[in-house]
């Protein structure tokens, strides 16, 4: 287990929805024929912002900056994994909880585990798009390692890390959950997310940055019935019990995350959503084309079939690929995760640091 010491995570929840004024027009409609339904989800807001959060998060120990970015190490042996979040919401998913960690297990299965967090970005950023936070944030972070590392990017995260696969030498690259072909997400959601950008774009341009409620606010039109449900849900579970605390930690990560740098949210929405630069080869970094079919270490797709978020047909088509039943979150923190990705993950993560 790690031995090393940690630091608290560098910004505290917000113990509500973002926005809310949002969440409460949607909570509006979703519940309109049932006022019972609309009863049961606002105690359960409000019974989640009034719940024991317990002692501060804690995250693994920062060992290397880069500007904002920084890498926390998570202890272990062996060659280095070094673990991509996505720039959207926090990376404190992946060790979510003692009870709920990705990397914490990772690390004790053997691996030196190591985890990205790209910090917060301020006005000053606006400029750096999505290939800046592979060259000037990522490669030189991976580069103070004593060896190519393991690269596994989750979400986004995986989208720019297989950018780094591409222009350094890694030891392997596994995509969980991660869109590459854009074209993959159907015709209306493409339209939804034309649409929240266009709306958000002017204001946007102006901060320099791109809110996390932007993007929140994206995600919920998605699912907005599931995302009242689940509130329903938990005002019916007893305070302090086990699923309990695993929805606060888990609503408390999605309420949660950094504004973006305006030039990579607009790059995501435009060069990604809309002209699926990365799907079709026309993603330059640094004036490098990134094409998959060049890397050079060995690659896996971990994708899900019950993905809502990042559907399965924007996956990036490795001919290694391994499919799950569980959602875009389940699958990293859902009772089923060690089972159906850590484990499957674990050994391709042995295989690969064996073949030296």
């Amino acid at each position: 287990m790690c031995k090393n010491p940690v630091t608290p995570f560098h910004a505290a929840p917000q113990h509500g929805p973002r926005p809310l004024p949002l969440f409460l027009e949607m909570l509006r409609t979703q519940t309109a024929q049932s006022p019972e339904r609309r009863s049961a989800a606002l105690a359960g807001l409000t019974a989640y912002q009034q719940a024991d959060r317990g002692p501060r998060r804690r995250l693994g120990g920062i060992r290397h900056r880069r500007r904002r970015a920084m890498l926390r190490d998570y202890g272990g042996t062996g060659r280095p994994v070094v673990v991509v979040p996505s720039l959207i919401n926090p990376p404190f998913i992946v060790d979510l909880t003692r009870q709920k960690s990705l990397l914490r297990w990772l690390a004790a299965q053997g691996h030196h585990v190591w985890l990205v967090d790209w910090g917060t970005p301020n006005a000053a950023a606006r400029a750096m798009d999505l290939g800046d936070h592979v060259t000037q944030l990522l490669l030189p972070l991976i580069a103070k390692l004593p060896e190519p590392p393991v690269l596994i990017g989750y979400c986004l995260g995986g989208t720019i890390a297989a950018a780094a696969a591409c222009l350094a030498p890694v030891a392997g690259l596994a995509m969980i959950a991660a869109p590459w072909h854009f074209s993959g997400f159907d015709a209306v959601a493409r339209s939804r997310i034309a649409a929240l950008w266009a709306a958000a774009k002017p204001a946007c341009t102006a901060m320099g940055l791109v809110p996390m409620e932007v993007l929140q606010s994206g995600f919920w039109q998605l699912d907005p019935a599931r995302t009242i449900a689940k509130y329903e849900a938990f005002a019916a579970m007893p305070p302090g019990s086990a699923d309990a605390r695993s929805f606060v930690a888990l609503e408390d990560w999605a309420n949660a995350g950094a504004p973006l740098p305006y030039a990579a949210a607009a790059q995501m929405f435009e060069g990604l959503f809309a002209d699926d630069i990365t799907g079709t080869g026309q993603w330059l970094v640094d004036g490098t084309p990134i094409a998959l079919h060049r890397l050079a270490c060995p690659c896996i797709d971990f994708v899900s079939l019950h993905d809502r978020i990042v559907p399965a047909a924007s996956a990036a088509g490795f001919t290694d690929r391994h499919e799950l039943a569980a959602g875009h979150v389940g699958m990293i923190v859902g009772r089923g995760a060690q089972a159906q990705l850590w484990s499957p993950l674990n050994d391709w993560i042995s295989r690969v640091s064996g073949a030296r």
